[in-house]
């Protein structure tokens, strides 16, 4: 069905190299009117890069409400406008949520491109086994807001994402140092750039490497990795099978509370049961 009016188009950039972008993002930023960027010297580097010449708009934290109220009605009046960041894909520790919301509020059509992500291409190239991850963003500079992000990363077991600046990657180090011990993780600074370089090590020691550091910088901390339990004897899985059966459980329902309480298969479970019953 034809749209009623025109589309917010929320499109990743490169987060390094140029040649990072979709064939679509191409498209849709040389079609659209307008390209709303973070920084637009930034932005026009990119633009130029691919002879796109759709004129270029800051819009960053800082823009005013009355502006996000403008671009909404150029939007119903049938506009396509294009939103991108710096580096990266919009929303993702970067300002425009409250563009995008907006437009949402009013029933306005809005299709995000995908692309480039500075987490996602830390994960990979961090090599860490990681079913799971969570992105925090930039820590809080300090306070009480700090030290309970720190204590949660402690405790969280999956893998976590983070963004630093390189003047705080040192204090940062350190203080992931006092908090997981020797979790391992991996410092990424630069991705897809011509001075790419990916470190792991425990916190400690790459607080030493890093005193001094230069460019983007993504950390990604490692998925702690716990030592699978040793089964009970047998002496003890017969005693908790003798427990089941007596609380009145048939063989099944014992088989499977046994392997559930133990880690041991099912097929073992089911025997010692019956063993059990037998005697």
């Amino acid at each position: 069905m034809q749209a009623r009016h025109g589309r917010l188009f929320v499109v990743a950039t490169p987060i390094g190299n140029l040649e990072d972008v979709t064939l679509r993002s191409i498209r849709v930023l040389r079609e659209c009117e307008l390209v709303l960027a973070e920084d637009t010297r930034r932005s026009r580097t990119l633009l130029t890069h691919h002879a796109i010449g759709t004129p270029l708009r800051a819009f960053h934290a800082h823009t005013k409400a009355s502006v996000i109220d403008e671009i909404c009605a150029r939007l119903e009046g049938g506009a396509k406008i294009a939103l991108v960041t710096d580096a990266g894909t919009p929303m993702v520790s970067d300002p425009g949520a409250e563009l995008v919301a907006a437009a949402r509020a009013r029933g306005l059509d809005v299709e995000a491109l995908p692309g480039a992500s500075a987490p996602l291409v830390a994960l990979c190239s961090a090599g860490f086994v990681a079913s799971r991850f969570r992105f925090v963003g930039f820590l809080p500079r300090g306070g009480k807001r700090r030290r309970e992000l720190l204590e949660q990363i402690a405790k969280d077991g999956d893998a976590i994402v983070l963004f630093e600046a390189p003047s705080r990657l040192g204090a940062t180090l350190r203080d992931l140092s006092a908090s997981i011990g020797d979790r391992e993780v991996a410092v990424c600074r630069e991705l897809t750039k011509l001075h790419e370089e990916v470190v792991r090590g425990t916190p400690a020691a790459l607080s030493e490497r890093f005193v001094e550091a230069r460019g983007e910088i993504t950390i990604v901390i490692g998925p702690t990795v716990f030592e699978p339990e040793e089964p009970p004897d047998d002496e003890t899985l017969r005693e908790r099978a003798s427990a089941l059966v007596e609380d009145g459980l048939g063989a099944k329902d014992a088989a499977d509370a046994l392997a559930e309480s133990t880690g041991i298969a099912r097929r073992d479970a089911y025997r010692i049961v019956l063993e059990v019953k037998d005697a």
